[in-house]
């Protein structure tokens, strides 16, 4: 592996590489709490590491590993991650010029590799999607149209993060006792079974303990609302770029031309992208476990699943290709826990993508 540091879209990018520069172009884009090391494991036992066919490049996104801490708009929803990572397709020493790489992306990289889709559909040759973000962001709607549940998106944004678990990621935390500690939650949370994580949990640990936190970064800054959880989205940071207030690419996908193929992989046991996502106030209200729920007919979960489907299935009957494979037991992570399911899953993308 080869990181090299790469100035693009006006930052300082840390890129990850492995493989020869004529390879089989596979760009890998990290989700949140995470890095492009999150990949590394899989590259190495699956794609043969340096020694494999694979050009893979795998990017630190802004405030994220090694790469620089810059800003986030949240008013753009995703839009600052997808332009960086759209900077890094022309990049000297990367791929070679005008390639189209085959892009898989993991939880919010999903939505960020969505709007790069969206954005530059003629620079993706397919998308694979790992237990994705919803087309509609993270909460804050009631169906599988994408309908907001308030006016004013309460619920979604930094004011729904648990602020403890903030404060241990700045604080680089690595013990394992509480809920709130990112070691326990990598391993609750991320994985469905912790001992998949094997000698590569320390590593993986690095990758959600490099999250820059903040107003700018993660999570953003809290806003107010006169809705349950009486909290709403603020306009900067990570999680505020997720709310539905500002994220939202259903109809762009369902239009966009040329579709490139997609593979979507998911686990059944994921808690963090789900229909009943415990990270969604919504079901937590639900649960019991955030006071004061209003009931479903006022605040239901947010059915992400569902919603990803409804729009996938769109986008396969104005013309495009999707195939869903749901992996029973496994968590958040399939790339870490089903590897063997994961690299068919890509191979099968790029077998489409060269018949077209």
């Amino acid at each position: 592996m080869e990181t090299m540091r790469v100035t693009a879209n006006g930052i300082e990018q840390a890129v990850h590489t492995w493989g020869p520069l004529d390879g089989t172009p596979l760009l890998l884009v990290h989700g949140n709490c995470s890095s492009g090391l999150f990949w590394e494991p899989f590259v190495r036992t699956r794609l043969g590491g340096d020694d494999g066919p694979w050009r893979v490049v795998a990017p630190d996104l802004r405030g994220y590993g090694e790469s620089e801490t810059a800003p986030v708009d949240g008013t753009r929803g995703l839009g600052d991650f997808a332009d960086d990572v759209a900077a890094l397709l022309d990049a000297e020493g990367l791929f070679p010029a005008g390639t189209r790489p085959w892009v898989g992306a993991h939880s919010m990289g999903g939505g960020i590799v969505m709007q790069l889709a969206v954005d530059h559909p003629d620079r993706v040759a397919g998308l694979l999607l790992e237990a994705p973000l919803s087309p509609y962001g993270f909460g804050g709607t009631r169906d599988v149209d994408g309908t907001p549940t308030t006016e004013d998106y309460a619920g979604t944004g930094a004011g729904a993060v648990n602020p403890d678990f903030v404060a241990r990621l700045a604080a680089k935390d690595r013990s394992g006792e509480e809920p709130t500690a990112p070691r326990t939650v990598l391993r609750t949370a991320y994985v469905s079974d912790a001992s998949v994580l094997g000698d590569d949990e320390e590593a993986m640990l690095d990758t959600v303990l490099s999250t820059a936190t903040g107003e700018d970064n993660y999570p953003g800054d809290a806003g107010a609302s006169h809705n349950w959880p009486m909290s709403g989205p603020g306009t900067r940071g990570v999680t505020n770029a997720m709310s539905p207030k500002y994220f939202g690419v259903a109809d762009a996908l369902v239009g966009l031309e040329p579709k490139p193929p997609v593979e979507w992989v998911r686990g059944d046991a994921d808690v963090i992208v789900s229909d009943t996502s415990l990270f969604d106030l919504a079901y937590l209200g639900q649960l019991g476990v955030v006071p004061g729920w209003p009931g479903a007919e006022a605040c239901p979960p947010q059915p992400m699943v569902a919603q990803t489907r409804a729009v996938l299935e769109r986008y396969a009957a104005a013309g495009g290709s999707f195939t869903e494979t749901v992996l029973e037991g496994c968590g958040h992570s399939p790339h870490l826990e089903r590897p063997a399911e994961f690299l068919a899953a890509l191979e099968r993308l790029a077998a489409q993508a060269n018949s077209r």
